[in-house]
């Protein structure tokens, strides 16, 4: 289903979506704005993901052993020397 909606565009944004529309790389530039809607839904879509991800990593690393600090300097001097 399609719905009408009046957006604003800044001269610039006009321009470049002309400018593609133009080289008919799009139909319109209502193609132009919803390709650039499609994009963002993906993009907040990966990083919804990255941080489910992410969050759950934490998760799981917060029910491990824990290093003390001087522990993790020892190991490392260790490997140094």
């Amino acid at each position: 289903m399609t719905v009408k909606s009046s957006i604003s565009l800044r001269d610039e944004q006009h321009a470049f979506a002309s400018a593609l529309v133009k080289t008919g790389r799009f139909a319109s530039i209502s193609a132009v704005v919803q390709q650039g809607l499609d994009l963002l839904r993906r993009q907040e879509d990966d990083a919804s993901l990255h941080r489910d991800a992410l969050r759950a990593l934490l998760q799981e690393r917060s029910r491990g052993p824990f290093v003390t600090a001087d522990d993790l300097r020892g190991a490392l001097k260790a490997k140094r020397g």
